[in-house]
């Protein structure tokens, strides 16, 4: 059996597949729930998406308190490491699973918005616009998700839209992200 220790070092350190899965796969059976462990995981330099992907997904369903965060955790990789290859299409994805799971959380409807190039339409504004609707519903019409909206209908040339959810905001009455 690993310590807390080991298992910490391997995460760090190991660039073999087998040896992080079974590092991993004791953590579980130990019961080890804290985020901060598998963070470590999740930035080990050896794993590709796939690989994170396999992690990121046992982890959620074995500790589903832990689902959103790393959820978060893996869309924020994704767009960070992987975004120039796939088009954003993973980080997009694992920001609509934490939506998913606390879909009153405005943060992963504005996070997803980060990975918006409109110069290239990548990930498409109207997918982005999408998922922020459902956003402004759940979070009960927050100022910030409109902000967003309204930029990305601006940018693809929906200026009637753009100014109603420029309206939507300056209703909202919060004060908007700078």
């Amino acid at each position: 059996m690993l310590s807390r220790t080991e298992i910490r070092h391997i995460f760090n350190e190991s660039k073999n597949f087998n040896e992080l899965f079974d590092a991993f796969d004791e953590a579980l059976k130990q019961g080890i729930d804290d985020v901060e462990l598998y963070r470590i995981l999740f930035w080990n330099d050896s794993l590709g998406s796939d690989e994170l992907i396999l992690f990121g997904e046992k982890l959620a369903r074995q500790y589903r308190h832990l689902a959103f965060d790393v959820y978060m955790w893996l869309a924020s990789i994704f767009e960070v490491l992987f975004g120039k290859k796939d088009n954003y299409e993973l980080a997009v994805s694992y920001y609509q699973k934490a939506a998913a799971i606390r879909p009153s959380e405005p943060e992963p409807y504005l996070e997803a918005c980060d990975c918006y190039n409109a110069d290239l339409d990548i990930p498409p504004a109207k997918q982005l616009i999408e998922f922020l609707k459902i956003g402004y519903d759940f979070t009960g019409s927050n100022k910030n998700i409109a902000l967003r909206l309204a930029v990305l209908h601006h940018a693809i040339g929906e200026t009637d839209l753009a100014e109603y959810y420029r309206v939507k905001a300056d209703e909202a009455g919060e004060s908007p992200v700078r």
